[in-house]
């Protein structure tokens, strides 16, 4: 598997083994991982670590003070792509390239209507006739880069 340079934000991300597995996620993938402050946590935290098992080293992590700073450092140039479950278009109808950003909210809220305008949103399709709102985070994040990797290895 390359490296397509896959970036992935976690906007204030509040459960620390989450965080952890998205960044085992990252290091196995080589995708980028950029976490918005505030973070719900500690960066120290040892259910962050723990989650994370010894792939810390192998992951390229970015903090960012707030929203506006990892737009900037990351490039406003990148497509952008906000996933929730309320949107209307699905990952399966992306074409990822490579260098485009997959942004993901905190697990509690998911990201706001100010921060979703910026963005292209897009959505992991789920059963409908059930009362299920949403995956866990991490879970998504996998889906949402794997599909991405699956897209840029075929081209």
């Amino acid at each position: 598997m390359n490296n397509h340079s896959i970036h992935i934000v976690l906007f204030e991300p509040e459960i620390p083994p989450n965080t952890g597995n998205v960044a085992r996620l990252c290091a196995c993938t080589g995708c980028e991982l950029h976490l918005i402050h505030p973070l719900g946590f500690e960066i120290s935290d040892k259910h962050l670590k723990r989650a994370g098992l010894d792939y810390w080293e192998h992951v390229s992590v970015h903090e960012h003070e707030n929203w506006q700073t990892a737009r900037e450092r990351i490039g406003l140039d990148r497509h952008w792509y906000g996933m929730s479950s309320k949107a209307s278009h699905s990952i399966w109808e992306v074409q990822f390239q490579a260098g485009d950003v997959l942004v993901f909210g905190p697990e509690t809220r998911g990201l706001n209507r100010d921060i979703l305008e910026q963005l292209t949103a897009i959505t992991i399709p789920m059963r409908n006739d059930a009362p299920v709102r949403s995956l866990n985070l991490a879970n998504a994040c996998a889906v949402a880069a794997f599909e991405a990797i699956r897209q840029l290895e075929c081209q």
